[in-house]
């Protein structure tokens, strides 16, 4: 890293921080009591703060690593500096736990952002600064590093698994995914995701290598036609059945498999994947989901995916491959058709955004949901093809990952797109300088915009006194 590159760094890491205080502190003198869900992740600290380990509210879905962290940050803080009384594992300074793991998660980002993108010399240290302080912003997970809930910390552990993994410090990569695994049991997924990076890295190899031995077929490993997809299933087949090359698969991955062995034990144990109350956490086949979280991603990332230049590329896909998108059209019909939930959540809590989204969108008019299905096709289409600077097996890989983190949630739940997203936006090529900025200047209007609502446009439920705010 180059000093200008080091001092920048640390000018948007303080700036970000000091934005992120003063926030911390207008939200905490408006909303001092627990919120949402803290009314159950509050108390359940508090317990853990007080030596009650045993205690749990059943109410609570995740495993107890917010609470574990929380109790192992502040009691020693509070040893050190003399703090006793109220003040200790009070509201504000456990939501504060979460404002020392955002700063992590802006390090962790930029990491990345170097370790993914550290051999393009076209990418100079201000557009890494630039795109950190963006996806550090990122609206989804900026609001919720206010509020004592798992997904900063969620961030935080996977994030930090996946630098490990990149790195090749694979055992220590299992070990943060553990963590993550603490903080939410669908994480475990990530956890795969890492090493699934090692598998496609080594059947990467293995097809360039077979491409080498065929000169005269010109099969690309990262694009091609339906043909060479064929191909490289067939390739990926026969690789991933021979012994040899499965038993040094295991060998190079070892620590996760050791860690999802471990996952299987506990849902064994535990009878399912939530530790609480699980008639609001039901688990289905809500293919939907890929499509809402499609969409998300378009919205969040339209300055790399809405040009002129991506959608007429998108038309002229359109036309070379008609067949292909009109078989994709029926199934997405038929999964929309088939395996659309509605969350009784989602109906009921007018707090949520998703609220909103679900009536003034889909509840219009009951064919609303098949009319978006070319916004589904497109959304899908622009993902991957801004991914073409992956492998085929790592996009494989990410796909099969994003299905498995999305498609079993029965509840649509902004919060559960945010780790799919910044995998994503982290391996995609950088945009020009003029869209990055866009980017970052939507993200601060939109959380400018979120906070100002929080704040200020307050309601009360006419059976209850307590006063209600709107969020993600």
């Amino acid at each position: 890293m180059e000093r200008a590159e080091a001092y920048g760094l640390s000018a948007a890491w303080s700036g970000a921080l000091l934005l992120s205080c003063l926030l911390f502190a207008a939200i905490s003198h408006r909303q001092r009591g627990p919120y949402m869900d803290e009314a159950f992740h509050v108390p359940q600290a508090q317990a853990y703060c007080q030596g009650r380990l045993l205690q749990w509210d059943p109410m609570i879905t995740t495993l107890p690593g917010l609470y574990l962290l929380s109790v192992g940050v502040v009691k020693p803080a509070a040893w050190l500096l003399g703090w006793t009384g109220h003040v200790v594992c009070s509201v504000g300074m456990l939501r504060f736990i979460n404002l020392l793991l955002a700063a992590g998660n802006f390090c962790l980002l930029y990491l990345l952002l170097l370790e993914i993108h550290g051999k393009n010399k076209a990418v100079s240290g201000f557009q890494r600064i630039l795109s950190t302080l963006t996806l550090a912003m990122f609206p989804t997970l900026y609001f919720f590093t206010f509020l004592y809930y798992t997904d900063p910390g969620s961030v935080f552990f996977t994030l930090f698994a996946y630098l490990m993994c990149l790195y090749g410090n694979h055992k220590t990569s299992a070990l943060l995914g553990f963590c993550g695994f603490m903080f939410r049991q669908t994480n475990i997924v990530w956890t795969v995701f890492c090493a699934g990076n090692v598998v496609a890295e080594e059947l990467n190899k293995a097809w360039e290598t077979e491409l080498q031995k065929k000169k005269d077929e010109k099969i690309s490993p990262r694009r091609g036609s339906s043909l060479n997809l064929i191909r490289i299933l067939q390739f990926l087949i026969e690789y991933l059945i021979s012994p040899k090359k499965l038993v040094a698969l295991t060998a190079l991955t070892w620590p996760y498999i050791m860690l999802v062995i471990m996952f299987f034990v506990f849902v064994f144990i535990n009878g399912g994947i939530v530790v609480g109350d699980r008639s609001s956490h039901e688990a289905c086949l809500h293919f939907p989901q890929l499509f809402y979280f499609l969409s998300f991603t378009v919205f969040f990332s339209f300055p790399h995916l809405l040009t002129r230049t991506r959608i007429r590329k998108f038309f002229l896909s359109l036309q070379k491959h008609p067949v292909q998108y009109s078989l994709i059209a029926v199934l997405s019909l038929f999964l929309i058709w088939k395996f659309t939930y509605v969350h009784k959540y989602l109906l009921a809590d007018n707090r949520h955004y998703t609220f909103y989204v679900w009536r003034k969108i889909f509840q219009r008019h009951e064919l609303v949901k098949y009319v978006l299905v070319p916004v589904y096709m497109f959304a899908g289409w622009s993902v991957v093809d801004t991914l073409q600077s992956k492998s085929i097996f790592w996009i494989l890989m990410y796909f099969v990952c994003l299905l498995a983190v999305t498609v079993p949630q029965k509840l649509l739940e902004f919060r559960y797109f945010i780790l799919p997203f910044l995998v994503y936006r982290l391996n995609i090529p950088f945009p020009s300088l003029y869209r990055q900025l866009l980017e970052l200047a939507f993200y601060i209007v939109v959380n400018a915009i979120t906070f100002y609502i929080f704040l200020n446009k307050t309601f009360q439920w006419p059976n209850s006194d307590e006063i209600q705010r709107f969020m993600w």
